[in-house]
């Protein structure tokens, strides 16, 4: 690995094991996994959700969650995938999608939740910190797979922006400098987080549902623009599938938080069952 940085590339390649290549793109997103498990059973301990209970639910997001990134990116590109099925398993070369597994992920604490009798929206509230957690590891896994980049664009604005030489040299590929999209989302998800976690602490701010619904609002802006600079989005037709989606949910959580606000004023605040 080292020489590949003197030399301005990262190895995919982490390293071997027993001879098996162990690649940064899957290391990176188990760590964003693990970090995540472990931020999410601490917070349920404070909103006194037993720990087995949520290990369980946690377990079967995570698997759901990624079997659902999975499918979402192969179904928007299907045809490529279906004249090449062998490749639909080598998820270490990359595409997956997180709106995939946002929505796999939601459905099975749905599910879940009912089955354990915990409220779904008390449980999607401690996760949404964690995913985003997840996503800033993760995008990094893009960076070194040199992949999910944005447009042309050159190396004197990069500088311009304070971007890292050892980040800028990754960055030039085939001879062309690109935007590193990985970067901006990774640090717009991490100001998020922050966002998150220090109005969580604040008592009686964040209703039942919020903190998810401003996860969604949150990561759908960022989203919105970013997408709109990356040259490998899924289309449906001439619409980047990202950006409209995203456009959807944002829309869609300003309506879940006002709605429920109007019509449950009532509603309980997330810190009334947290403990300190």
């Amino acid at each position: 690995m080292m020489d590949s940085l003197l030399l301005g590339k990262i190895d995919p390649i982490a390293f071997r094991l027993l001879g098996w290549p162990v690649r940064w793109y899957g290391l990176l997103i188990g760590i964003g996994m693990v970090l995540a498990y472990f931020m999410t059973a601490q917070e349920a301990k404070r909103k006194q959700i037993s720990e087995e209970t949520m290990s369980d639910i946690l377990f079967w997001t995570i698997i759901f969650g990624f079997i659902g990134a999975r499918l979402y990116y192969v179904i928007f590109r299907l045809d490529y995938y279906l004249a090449n099925p062998h490749l639909i398993l080598q998820i270490w070369q990359g595409g997956i999608a997180i709106y995939g597994g946002i929505i796999a992920g939601i459905i099975t604490i749905f599910i879940l939740s009912r089955r354990y009798k915990v409220n779904f929206f008390d449980v999607l509230d401690i996760a949404a910190p964690a995913i985003l957690l997840a996503q800033i590891i993760g995008r990094w896994g893009n960076f070194i797979n040199q992949e999910a980049y944005g447009y042309a664009t050159s190396r004197a604005f990069l500088e311009s922006i304070w971007i890292p030489d050892w980040i800028i040299n990754q960055m030039q590929i085939a001879g062309t400098y690109y935007h590193p999209t990985f970067l901006y989302e990774s640090v717009w998800n991490l100001l998020g987080l922050i966002i998150l976690l220090v109005f969580r602490e604040k008592k009686s701010f964040f209703k039942e549902g919020e903190i998810a619904a401003s996860y969604i609002i949150w990561y759908g802006l960022g989203r919105v623009w970013i997408e709109g600079m990356r040259t490998d989005s899924l289309y449906l037709g001439p619409l980047r599938v990202s950006q409209w989606l995203s456009a959807v949910l944002i829309i869609g959580g300003l309506i879940f938080i006002y709605y429920r606000r109007k019509k449950y004023p009532t509603l309980p605040y997330y810190s009334d069952n947290r403990q300190k």
